[in-house]
């Protein structure tokens, strides 16, 4: 009969791993928790990077590439220039006539049948993503999904228009959610949910979307370096456990009595 506890649902247990390959197991581990973020960090900036400058520099004349003049190209030259780009544009825009020149564009725009509904479309989300005034999709919440005593993490955004209110057979107030999926969170779900049904939880957008992509694996508030600091405890407790039967053995043979003839 086994008498050893069971540990409870969704936590593991392990010994820590004995002898010489345990260690290095241990130590690899914790070395690839250790350069794994960082050189994946690296490659998708160095990817965004390389893809600004694709995207950009044909737009800028040979004369005033740095390639040009130097005998190794400079990456990241199309980035600095879409950035000076951008915000000269919105400096432009801030003054009355780039304001004229944006609303005639989006008056053309909006007389195009299939792009007026993408411009339209489009232009709300980043004016609702960029603009730090509102707090669309910046709230999170729980909502009882996809069956009663399931749970799934969503992000909280706007009321729905009139028209939509008046449309949903129910009196009650509701709200729009967006529920991200694992493990690419910029896909998922958009439906309204009566608001009472919404619990508002302390987590950022930003803490929900690593939870989501982790699969609960990375937990709000948990520390990267406390978990080094425990795969290294491991590893030391590894090797003592390796090295105490050992001891133990020497102390026996040194404390053992001779025998008498």
């Amino acid at each position: 009969m086994n008498d050893m506890p069971t540990p409870p649902l969704g936590e593991t247990v392990q010994d820590p791993p004995r002898g010489f390959m345990g260690r290095i197991r241990n130590y690899f581990l914790t070395g690839l928790i250790v350069a794994g973020p960082v050189a994946i960090t690296f490659y998708l900036t160095w990817w965004f990077v390389n893809w600004v400058d694709g995207f950009v520099r044909p737009f800028v004349p040979m004369d005033y590439r740095p390639e040009t003049y130097l005998p190794f190209a400079v990456p990241g030259s199309g980035l600095v220039v879409a950035f000076v780009a951008l915000t000269l544009l919105g400096f432009l825009t801030a003054n009355l006539i780039g304001r004229s020149l944006v609303d005639l564009g989006e008056r053309l725009l909006g007389r195009m049948p299939v792009v007026r509904a993408i411009y339209r479309g489009l232009k709300q989300v980043f004016e609702t993503l960029f603009s730090g005034n509102g707090n669309s999709l910046r709230k999170v919440g729980l909502v009882e999904f996809p069956s009663p005593g399931m749970w799934s993490i969503v992000l909280i955004s706007l009321p729905p228009n009139p028209e939509v209110a008046t449309r949903i057979p129910s009196q009650e107030e509701h709200i729009s959610v967006f529920l991200p999926c694992a493990p690419n969170p910029t896909t998922g779900f958009f439906f309204y949910v009566p608001r009472h049904k919404v619990i508002p939880i302390d987590l950022s957008a930003e803490e929900a979307a690593t939870l989501i992509m982790s699969a609960g694996v990375v937990q709000p508030g948990s520390d990267p370096q406390k978990k080094i600091a425990a795969l290294a405890a491991t590893a030391l407790a590894a090797k003592k456990a390796t090295d105490e039967p050992e001891s133990a053995f020497s102390r026996r043979r040194m404390k053992a009595p001779d025998k008498v003839d």
